[in-house]
């Protein structure tokens, strides 16, 4: 596969991939998996979650 997928990110995928980010930039120092699980958190409260 060529990975130039024109396939729409889901409001769940775009929103993990952003906080993913925001929040490894917000402390490095955490692991992937506890940085996860605080996006999945935040994941029930935010704004982009269509419920």
């Amino acid at each position: 596969s060529s990975g130039g997928s024109k396939k729409k990110l889901s409001a769940y995928n775009k929103f993990m991939r952003t906080e993913m980010a925001r929040l490894k930039e917000d402390d490095p120092e955490i692991t992937h998996k506890e940085r996860f699980s605080k996006a999945t958190a935040n994941w029930k409260t935010a704004k982009e979650n269509p419920k």
